[in-house]
């Protein structure tokens, strides 16, 4: 076809595309590759190719089959776009201790198996290959590599939820290094496909060895593997594979990557990519190299830099260590004065009794609760990455302390039970706090001040008495905002105008405490005085006659002084009870985002105020406040 407004696409431009060389079969048949033939039969297309990892070799170029680049879309930008996240790169081969000489020696050549797995290229190059995988497979390397693994990722899941990868040369290791591994952690394995932490996932046939044939699975079982490891919640946290899931196949839990594997070029770079998929508080993916691949990383990286990319496709988890020194330096800065040396190493009543005064000595610096909020999030996410390196886990201990700190002053108690985490506590604070503190239960702010855990709904004189007499006076202030900003927005889905009222007191009493304007007994005096006054407001509709929704429009009725006086309550009570059934009759699901159901509503509301005589000239604004509050009360009324 000669005609020119043709455009071919193709995504994941490699393989086929780079072929343009013409074979001839045995019987002298002349045949050409995918992609002379799609050139043939389209000579005036023009080709446009995607990829993440373009190749630059003698005969396999990207650029040279589809031009120079229109864009690049680098690491940098991807990762500053929240795109992906950074990935960290660890070399594990000096941990094994083996010998020099019995390291594995990598070949170039290697790569041409790995990456295309040719029958004539494996054939030619299988002398070599089966040199290195028995080195690399030797029993004794592989019961080094396997402990090693297993107390790696273990610390790795201390901190971060999620899965991890291993990438072996041959399905002969695979299956061996699952042996080792199952026997350092027998919980690990189990004969069922829907069970088990561990699992082996490579194609075969029945001709292979008696041991491999249960890891030797159909199309059907795979993808069930498959599903279960994508799935976060499931307990299949590992997989080894030798080079199925390398390409194509995302589970963005998945953290952790343990090559032990000779790859280089596009092929390490896409395998690598697998951990760097953006999930929930993940900070970043790591690549544990037990090959020592660093030189072929390099050269990969610079094909990726030639192309026009900025930023590094992985970096070094020294850096992360780095960090997370800064960052620790920072949060001992805001503790600096504080003797916390209870809780390393104390028992979990201790910790817990510490609680209280750390809380107190961060809330009584000014804007110290924000800074801290803040620096303990970054030390935590520097921390899982950072893990398992040994000075990393010489810290763990304060880690512990400041991530415990946080999660008690991040506490957000607004319609949860005692002690519930908020749902945005980063992963990380989770754990470390959970081993932590499991023994004593659950972080409850309230328990750590001292305190019986109160009915935030009523402000009982009582525990008002008890938070008045509080040793720790920043942390009282604290459980006092908490508990009235509770109680407000409980009374903002019934009362806009009241919320809006007790809300702007507490700001404004808040502002005075946090630029010192006045003592902390002070602002503790009037955050009590402005919990009675809410509490009174409670009984405010029983005195009038009206419910909580009646009340709500009540109010809003009553904004205007001059309808007080020319209706007077008994008439303002009539209509806030009749509004409140006119809203209720006409309220459905989704009458707040349909402007006709909305204007029928308003025109409603407005013959009912003219009916009443209400003030001409503030029906305007009356009708306005009468429908936001509507809003606040539909979805219950109509569910």
């Amino acid at each position: 076809m000669e005609r020119r407004n043709v455009v071919v696409i193709a995504d994941e431009a490699h393989r086929s595309q780079y072929g343009f060389e013409v074979r001839v079969d045995a019987q002298g048949q002349i045949s050409y590759g995918l992609a002379q033939n799609v050139r043939d039969a389209l000579p005036g297309a023009t080709f446009v190719g995607f990829t993440g990892t373009p190749i630059e070799l003698a005969d396999k170029s990207t650029r040279a089959v589809f031009g120079e680049y229109i864009d690049v879309y680098d690491v940098q930008r991807a990762v500053e776009d929240g795109a992906t996240v950074p990935i960290y790169y660890e070399s594990r081969l000096a941990k094994i201790e083996l010998k020099e000489e019995e390291k594995p020696r990598l070949d170039e050549d290697f790569e041409e198996v790995t990456e295309a797995e040719e029958v004539a290229t494996k054939e030619k190059l299988k002398g070599k290959w089966a040199q290195l995988e028995a080195l690399v497979g030797t029993p004794k390397r592989l019961a080094l590599v396997a402990r090693d693994l297993v107390e790696h990722f273990e610390r790795r899941l201390e901190v971060m939820e999620g899965k991890g990868m291993v990438v072996c040369m041959s399905r002969r290791i695979c299956a061996d290094l699952y042996n080792e591994i199952t026997r350092l952690r027998p919980q690990w394995h189990s004969d069922k496909d829907d069970e088990g932490v561990v699992k082996v996932v490579m194609t075969g046939s029945a001709s292979d060895p008696l041991e491999w044939q249960p890891h030797i699975r159909n199309k059907a079982k795979r993808e069930e593997l498959a599903a279960r490891f994508r799935d976060p919640a499931s307990p299949f946290r590992m997989v080894i594979v030798r080079d199925m899931w390398l390409t194509g196949f995302d589970v963005p839990s998945r953290h952790t990557m343990y090559l032990d594997k000779p790859m280089k070029g596009h092929g390490l770079m896409q395998a690598i990519a697998r951990v760097n998929r953006v999930f929930r508080d993940k900070p970043g993916g790591l690549v544990v190299d037990y090959l020592g691949l660093a030189n072929n990383l390099r050269e990969a990286l610079a094909v990726y830099t030639e192309s026009g990319g900025e930023g590094t496709p992985t970096v070094n988890q020294e850096q992360a260590l780095a960090v997370m020194q800064e960052k620790l330096a920072v949060c001992r800065g805001i503790f600096h004065g504080f003797d916390y040396s209870d809780f390393l190493g104390g028992s979990p009543v201790d910790r817990v009794r510490l609680l209280a005064p750390a809380q107190d000595h961060v809330l009584g610096q000014r804007g110290g609760k924000e800074r801290f909020l803040k620096s303990s999030l970054e030390l935590a996410k520097a921390y899982a990455l950072a893990v398992p390196h040994e000075e990393a886990l010489a810290v763990r201990e304060e880690v512990v302390f400041f991530q415990t700190v946080r999660a008690a002053l991040a506490k957000d108690t607004g319609g949860r039970g005692p002690g519930e985490a908020r749902e945005d506590l980063h992963q990380a604070i989770r754990q470390l706090v959970d081993q932590a503190i499991a023994p004593a239960g659950v972080i409850d702010i309230f328990a750590a001040a001292g305190l019986q855990k109160p009915d935030i709904s009523i402000l009982s004189e009582g525990f008002l008495a008890e938070v008045r007499e509080l040793r720790h006076k920043n942390l009282a202030v604290e459980l006092l905002q908490r508990l009235l900003n509770d109680e407000i927005k409980l009374r903002s889905r019934k009362n806009l105008l009241e919320s809006h009222r007790f809300s702007e007191k507490l700001q404004l009493a808040l502002v005075k405490y946090q630029n010192r304007a006045i003592e902390t007994a002070q602002v503790i005096e009037e955050l009590i005085a402005l919990a009675r006054e809410m509490r009174e407001a409670r009984d405010r509709g029983h005195k009038l006659g009206l419910s909580e929704e009646e009340l709500a429009f009540y109010d809003a009725l009553e904004t205007n002084d001059s309808a007080v006086q020319v209706l007077g309550d008994d008439t303002l009570r009539a209509i806030a009870r009749e509004l409140a059934d006119t809203v209720r009759n006409n309220a459905t699901i989704d009458w707040a985002v349909r402007e006709q159901v909305r204007a029928h509503l308003r025109g409603l509301v407005k013959r009912l105020l003219r009916r009443y005589g209400y003030p001409p000239d503030k029906q305007e604004r009356a009708s306005q406040v009468v429908l936001e509050q509507a809003e606040r009360l539909s979805q219950e009324w109509a569910a």
